[in-house]
């Protein structure tokens, strides 16, 4: 007995066009088109979410730094001397600090120039 694809299809096409909804032209109409644009948008989805990370990286570095510049140190001077002082503190949460409170991000370098 032969099974057909009928419904299968329909709905895997029916899903496709759906995550095609507000591409531009054909990209949203036709199943063909609109597959290849949404396996694309997802491997660019993929790649930039990853890509974001290393962003947030280098804004939180660059935060960091203005912050230990207005409280007369740099960057890796700063880093360096949390180290020897065992102040373990990422960058992000130092760049949180340094932008929301700098009244305890400034006690913070004061402890370390200790």
């Amino acid at each position: 007995m032969r099974v057909k694809t009928g419904n299968t299809r329909k709905k895997r096409h029916k899903n496709i066009l759906k995550d095609a909804k507000g591409y531009r032209m054909t990209r949203s109409k036709l199943y063909k088109v609109a597959h290849e644009s949404t396996m694309r948008a997802g491997q660019y989805s993929y790649a930039h979410r990853r890509r974001r990370h290393s962003q947030m990286k280098t804004l939180w570095t660059k935060r960091v730094n203005a912050a230990a510049r207005q409280n007369g140190l740099t960057y890796s001077d700063l880093v360096n001397r949390l180290k020897k002082k065992d102040i373990k503190l990422n960058r992000k949460v130092l760049s949180d600090i340094g932008l929301n409170h700098p009244k305890v991000f400034s006690a913070i370098v004061e402890e370390i120039k200790k």
